[in-house]
């Protein structure tokens, strides 16, 4: 089972991630007449960064750059309004919707590769 995760590589974390962070953005966009309601986001690159494995990564010369250490957060975020409404919620419908079609492509996006991957192994098994 090792081999066949290393073989679809980040692509599954991050199905999942992108996910997880349409279900949070859908509930924002979904609570844009909510009184007090507080959006919400989830840190993409702090998540994946968590998923990845950890350990420096290998370079072969002294100019690459090894990876950065970065915060490792679970935690949702509260969006930072521009302007927040007069009853104290923080939903911007535009930015929302558009962080919500920018996160759907890029699910897209990763499910592709993952039906490619899963095409290669599949052709590999009928030895075609």
């Amino acid at each position: 089972m090792n081999g066949i995760k290393q073989h679809f590589g980040v692509h599954d974390d991050a199905l999942a991630l992108r996910s997880q962070r349409n279900t949070i953005l859908a509930s924002n966009i979904a609570n844009a007449a909510t009184p007090h309601f507080k959006a919400r986001d989830l840190d993409f690159d702090a998540a994946m960064a968590k998923a990845l494995p950890e350990g420096p990564l290998a370079t072969t010369d002294a100019q690459h750059i090894s990876r950065a250490q970065r915060l490792n957060t679970d935690r949702l975020m509260y969006r930072d309004p521009t302007n927040p409404a007069m009853d104290g919620n923080t939903v911007e419908l535009a930015v929302e919707q558009m962080e919500f079609s920018e996160n759907v492509v890029r699910y897209q996006t990763s499910l592709t590769f993952l039906n490619r991957k899963i095409s290669g192994l599949m052709s590999a098994i009928k030895g075609e």
